[in-house]
């Protein structure tokens, strides 16, 4: 249960569905109830799969082109303050490669819930980079059957909150994503520093064995 939580609280803050409420609502302004519901529960399919795959494919990707495990902690871990720091200051919308040209041509377009929604608001780099490390800290197969599941809560959390954004925007308002955003934003910034920290410690004492 503790890693079940550890997981998909860290999932959860990284990924942070409620600062994709405000683009999701605009996105779905003039769709149908039914449509946005849709749109939700798709979106939610494609981040699962696209999670799901960084878990269990994302190592062999690094053996190709050489990549440590260490290296891929301090580069997920920079994003992901990047990112924790954005939350801060309140300027998120603008870092999850949703510019106005994007958003344009996605409103054109009648399922959105792959690009831009899916890729790169929700499943960006700093949660790929979070599974793909998860991964190999978790060699156990229980550990990964845990992990899965957390991934598959955190896709139904992420259906449940786009299914209400519309409700969840009248309600909060603007200033209340905000604020619950920069409250994310600390937690992901703490997660980010961790994994840059035991990273160098990690590189640290290699280097001392040698």
């Amino acid at each position: 249960m503790e890693l079940f939580i550890y997981i998909f609280a860290a999932l959860f803050s990284v990924i942070n569905p409620l600062g994709a409420v405000p683009i999701f609502v605009g996105l779905t302004q003039d769709d149908s109830i039914v449509e946005r519901s849709r749109i939700s529960f798709w979106t939610a399919i494609n981040v699962f799969i696209i999670l799901i795959i960084s878990f269990f494919i994302g190592q062999y990707i690094l053996a190709f082109f050489g990549i440590s495990i260490d290296a891929l902690r301090i580069a997920g871990g920079l994003i992901i303050v990047n990112s924790g720091f954005a939350l801060l200051t309140g300027k998120f919308s603008k870092t999850r490669g949703v510019n106005k040209k994007v958003a344009n041509d996605a409103q054109k377009r009648n399922d959105i819930a792959l690009t831009p929604l899916a890729i790169p608001m929700l499943a960006g780099p700093g949660s790929m980079s979070l599974l793909i490390a998860l991964y190999q800290d978790s060699p156990e197969i229980s550990q990964k059957v845990i992990t899965c599941v957390a991934i598959a809560a955190v896709a139904v959390v992420i259906f449940l909150v786009m299914r209400s954004a519309h409700y969840l925007s009248r309600i909060l308002g603007a200033s209340g994503i905000v604020a619950i955003s920069r409250i994310i934003g600390f937690i992901v910034i703490a997660i980010g520093i961790q994994y840059i920290s035991s990273s160098v410690v990690n590189i640290l004492s290699t280097i001392s064995l040698k």
